[in-house]
């Protein structure tokens, strides 16, 4: 009776242990697409200043540095990543030799964009207003800022 009980109880215990917990990371994948009128604006300054990227059905622009063939992460991972955050007039906002962050905890264009390389590799990201921080602003950040992030996969978590 006893090992009937332990056998209905593993396979229980074993999905109770797998539901989602309001501290477990939405780990769903994120498909934001940005405004046409964003993307066109983005894609006029990408024409005018003669940049090589690729456009993102989902709005965004990006142009891979570096390519290696490491682990690419998912938006369930965290990420160690170097990066320098640019608004497009070339002002540095951000920068950092070494950042850890769930990559579910991150603006919508670097969940979309990261998972694109691998370990070791680089990526120049373009990103229009709603694939960063939107209408609002953000420290030293202008409400509505069209972004340049240049970004290194340093490792998955």
């Amino acid at each position: 009776m006893i090992k009937r009980i332990i056998l209905f109880l593993i396979p229980i215990a074993t999905l109770a242990s797998c539901l989602k917990t309001e501290n477990t990371p939405n780990c769903s994948d994120v498909t934001t697409a940005a405004a046409a009128s964003e993307i066109a604006s983005l894609q006029a300054y990408i024409d005018t200043n003669h940049i090589v990227a690729t456009k993102d059905a989902r709005g965004f622009f990006y142009h891979l540095d570096s390519v290696t063939a490491g682990a690419k992460p998912t938006i369930c991972n965290s990420v160690n990543v170097a990066y320098k955050g640019y608004l497009l007039d070339g002002t540095i906002f951000d920068q950092s030799i070494g950042a850890v962050f769930n990559l579910s905890d991150l603006i919508v264009g670097w969940q979309e964009a990261i998972p694109l390389i691998s370990v070791g590799g680089s990526m120049t990201l373009y990103l229009p207003p709603s694939l960063a921080y939107g209408s609002k602003a953000v420290g030293s950040i202008p409400a509505n800022s069209y972004m340049k992030f240049v970004i290194r996969l340093v490792a998955v978590n």
